[in-house]
C-alpha cells in the first residue's frame, strides 16, 4: 500500500484529492496538513512514501517544504501540485529532488499516476507540465544542448525517433499510440528501449533530449537524418 501525505491550506481540495487518491485500490491518505511546516512534522515520523504538496501556503510554501523533507525525511518522495507554473517553481522542484511537478487542472486518473510513479522511484510530469518544463530548459544554452542532444540521438531507428519525439511534445504512451497506430503497450516497450539507449533515467529526461536536439513529429530533427 501506497500511503501518502496531502498538504493544502484549502480544506475543501484535500477533500477532493483525497477522494481521487483512495478511488485506487493500493494508494492510502494517512496524513493532511495545512501548511508545509505541519506537512514536515508529519512526515518526519515515518509511514509515508509520497507527499503531495501545493506551492502556495502559509508558514512555509510547498517547494521550501520539499528542502525541509529532503533533510528530515528523505525517503519520502515529494509531488508538487499546483496552479502556477512558472519557470523558478519546474526548476526549484526538479533541482531539489521532486519526484513531479504537476498542474492542478491535470485529470485524476494522473494524480494517481504520478503518486505510483513517486512511491516506485520514477519522476512524473504530466504532459503538460513536461512541454512547460521542455520550454523552460531550451531557453538557456539550446545551442550547446543541442548538438550534444543530437549526437545521443544518432543511435536511435526511425521508428523509435518518432515515438521520442511525442515524448517531446508531451504526449502520454496512449495518446503516442493513437497517434502512430499502435497499441499502447507497443509504445511503452519503445519508450523503454529508447530509455536504455540514451541512458536516461524517466521519460522526462528523453523529452527534453528531443526538445534539444529539435527532434519533431515525424522522427527527424531538422538537417537531420
Amino acid at each position: 500500500m501506497i500511503r501518502v501525505l496531502v498538504a493544502d491550506d484549502e480544506p475543501l481540495i484535500r477533500a477532493g484529492i483525497r477522494m481521487i487518491l483512495t478511488s485506487a485500490d493500493d494508494i492510502d491518505v494517512v496524513a493532511e496538513a495545512g501548511d508545509g511546516r505541519e506537512a514536515v512534522e508529519k512526515a518526519r515520523g515515518g509511514g509515508v512514501n509520497v507527499a503531495l504538496l501545493d506551492i502556495q501556503m502559509p508558514v512555509m510554501d510547498g517547494l521550501t517544504a520539499l528542502v525541509e523533507l529532503g533533510r528530515a525525511a528523505p525517503k519520502v518522495r515529494v509531488l508538487i501540485l499546483t496552479t502556477f507554473g512558472e519557470r523558478d517553481n519546474v526548476l526549484r522542484t526538479l533541482g531539489h529532488g521532486g519526484a513531479g511537478f504537476l498542474l492542478k487542472d491535470s485529470a485524476p486518473d494522473e494524480l494517481i499516476q504520478a503518486v505510483r510513479a513517486a512511491a516506485a522511484g520514477n519522476a512524473y510530469l504530466s504532459p503538460a507540465a513536461t512541454r512547460h518544463v521542455a520550454d523552460v530548459l531550451s531557453a538557456t544554452g539550446a545551442t550547446t544542448r543541442g548538438e550534444a542532444a543530437r549526437r545521443r540521438l544518432d543511435g536511435l531507428t526511425t521508428r523509435e525517433r518518432e515515438v521520442l519525439a511525442l515524448l517531446g511534445e508531451g504526449l502520454s504512451n496512449a495518446d503516442a499510440g493513437r497517434r502512430l497506430h499502435m497499441s499502447e503497450a507497443t509504445v511503452k516497450t519503445y519508450v523503454s528501449r529508447i530509455l536504455t539507449k540514451l541512458d536516461c533515467d524517466n521519460r522526462v529526461q528523453a523529452a527534453l533530449l528531443a526538445r534539444d536536439a529539435g527532434l519533431q513529429p515525424g522522427g527527424l530533427q531538422p538537417g537531420g537524418h
